[in-house]
C-alpha cells in the first residue's frame, strides 16, 4: 500500500456533497483527514490517502473530473 498526502480545495458548489466518501468507494482509497477548514464559500482538505499506486491515482483524477483542485503536500513522502 502507498500513501499520499494533498490538499483538496472545494468549489462552493460541492461543500455539501459526499464527495470524499464517493471518492474512497468508487476508488478504493482510505482516507484520513489531517485538517479541514469549510466556509461558506469554499472549502480546504488536508487528506493522507492510502491505497495502490493505481487507485492513488484514480482517486486523484476523480476528485480533479468532479471540479475539485488537489495540491500535493509539500515533503510529501510515499511508501
Amino acid at each position: 500500500m502507498a500513501r499520499k498526502q494533498v490538499t483538496l480545495i472545494f468549489p462552493q458548489h460541492l461543500i455539501k456533497e459526499p464527495v470524499i466518501y464517493t471518492m474512497a468507494k468508487e476508488c478504493g482509497i482510505i482516507p484520513n483527514i489531517r485538517r479541514a477548514k469549510v466556509t461558506e464559500s469554499v472549502g480546504e482538505v488536508t487528506l493522507e490517502l492510502e491505497g495502490t499506486d493505481e487507485n492513488l491515482k484514480r482517486a486523484v483524477t476523480f476528485l480533479e473530473k468532479k471540479g475539485v483542485k488537489v495540491e500535493p503536500v509539500v515533503g510529501d513522502v510515499v511508501s
